[in-house]
């Protein structure tokens, strides 16, 4: 398996044999605002064949329709299902719907679905876009987990237990999103996204090998900035126990799963 960041949420996924993409990003700012800090670690017009782009909710940090218009027409693209009805009225190509508890063969890798806990309409006014996904991807010797934007909650490693874990097999990879809030929306923000603590937490508790965080390095933000979330993971890094299986990647680097020992 072989990890790539590109930047935010946009990582590059192959296992299997198989490309995937998740949440395409490749904007130069995030509305007339908030801007593009660092380049895509791969260009939209460089990025190799793909046999599928995931897509777990409608903000536009996760969901960029230019970016979208830039890929290969008729690559399927997965999302929650009214997300997938808004593609396919769009005018995109082969968007397939997938339901929480879905799951699906896609050109032989297994994938799977469940809610995020996150508030993922794209407007003020659109609540009934709100749904946001996470996607379990495996095969028969490697699993990788994409968690999109999501809290932590109890539910929040449920889709790894209940697949892996009780086969007994272990998560090869986490790709966890990690953020930072002032002080004063402390509160509000972990109702709907993982701080890095909250990003170690989860790691633990799913037992992967691995942990890549996201969601960082690329777009500053009305509350903080591009690199603060990161800068807080790595001063916690060193009083964690499994410090050295944290794997930071900058865009643009990648990661290559080594085999496990044995």
């Amino acid at each position: 398996m072989r990890i790539t960041y590109i930047g935010h949420a946009t990582l590059l996924i192959e296992l299997g044999g198989r490309t995937f993409l998740t949440d395409p990003n490749f904007d130069p700012k995030l509305g007339r605002l908030l801007p593009r800090v660092s380049p895509p670690g791969i260009a939209l017009g460089d990025l190799p064949a793909l046999d599928g782009v995931f897509i777990t909710h409608a903000h536009a940090d996760h969901l960029s329709f230019d970016s979208l218009d830039g890929l290969t027409p008729g690559i399927p693209l997965y999302a929650p299902p009214i997300i997938a009805r808004w593609l396919t009225r769009r005018g995109y190509l082969n968007v397939v719907a997938m339901t929480p508890g879905d799951m699906r063969d896609v050109a032989g890798v297994v994938v799977r679905t469940a809610a995020a806990t996150h508030k993922g309409h794209r407007y003020g006014i659109d609540r009934w876009r709100g749904a946001a996904n996470m996607y379990l991807f495996e095969t028969k010797s490697e699993s990788c987990f994409f968690a999109g934007d999501t809290a932590l909650t109890p539910d929040s490693s449920a889709m790894v237990d209940n697949h892996l874990v009780t086969t007994r097999r272990q998560l090869d990879v986490a790709l966890l999103p990690i953020g930072h809030a002032p002080l004063w929306k402390a509160s509000s923000f972990r109702k709907g996204h993982l701080t890095s603590a909250d990003a170690l937490t989860l790691f633990d508790r799913m037992g992967a090998r691995f942990l890549i965080p996201y969601h960082w390095g690329t777009f500053d933000h009305v509350t903080s900035k591009a690199h603060d979330a990161i800068k807080q993971l790595r001063d916690q890094l060193p009083r964690h126990a499994r410090s050295s299986d944290v794997r930071i990647l900058e865009p643009g680097m990648l990661f290559d799963l080594p085999r496990k020992p044995g």
